[in-house]
């Protein structure tokens, strides 16, 4: 089995590479989907999250008011590192569980790929078998955020200066995607990679002499 990291930074159209990885046989895990998940009514990590910031988090049917969340963490490194510490053991966890099920299934590809955005952040580049890393061009990615998420041009920065650098995410990368371009241009890329992540499929399914 070959487990490999998945980031980019907001807005680098990560999305739109994990799909293209899935199309070609990967298992993807969502680190963003579990989080949510996690965030349920009922979740011991909403629980958590509430104990920690205030149940005014808390909307009158009990789910998590996100948009309130983000305003304290984006804004505060202190109040954001007191989240990651609650909410990325429990998305790890979750991850695991998703992958030693799929390992048991006769269908299994062999490869996982996990979308992880603050992969770098989190420092958990050396669980993995390779990471790929989406890059695109700053400005770029805050007209996505602006005009195709509906942020206010303060807040997609503030977001982006919570995260990784470039130089940062490309200091654990063994691949890079530039995800400036084409659609047609990333899928070219992602072929190249996917040679490459197939190869490492192989030699991992060898046994071992």
């Amino acid at each position: 089995m070959v487990r490999l990291g998945l980031t980019g930074g907001i807005g680098s159209g990560k999305s739109f590479v994990a799909q293209l990885l899935k199309d070609r046989g990967a298992l993807l895990i969502d680190a963003d989907a579990i989080s949510r998940d996690l965030m349920k009514p009922g979740e011991q990590t909403l629980a958590d999250v509430i104990s920690t910031f205030g149940p005014q988090l808390l909307t009158e049917d009990g789910e998590l008011n996100r948009a309130a969340l983000a305003s304290i963490v984006f804004n505060d490194a202190a109040a954001r590192q007191q989240l990651n510490a609650i909410v990325h053991p429990a998305v790890r966890a979750r991850s695991q569980e998703i992958a030693e099920r799929a390992a048991a299934d006769h269908n299994f590809s062999g490869i996982i790929v996990e979308d992880i955005p603050l992969l770098t952040e989190t420092g958990q580049a050396s669980t993995f078998d390779g990471v790929i890393v989406v890059e695109t061009a700053e400005e770029v990615r805050l007209h996505r955020l602006v005009h195709q998420r509906g942020m206010q041009e303060t807040d997609a920065q503030a977001r982006i200066r919570a995260q990784a650098t470039d130089a940062e995410r490309r200091a654990i990368a063994t691949w890079v995607v530039d995800n400036s371009g084409s659609r047609s241009e990333t899928e070219e890329q992602i072929e190249k990679i996917w040679a490459d992540i197939q190869k490492l499929a192989s030699k991992s399914a060898k046994p071992q002499v």
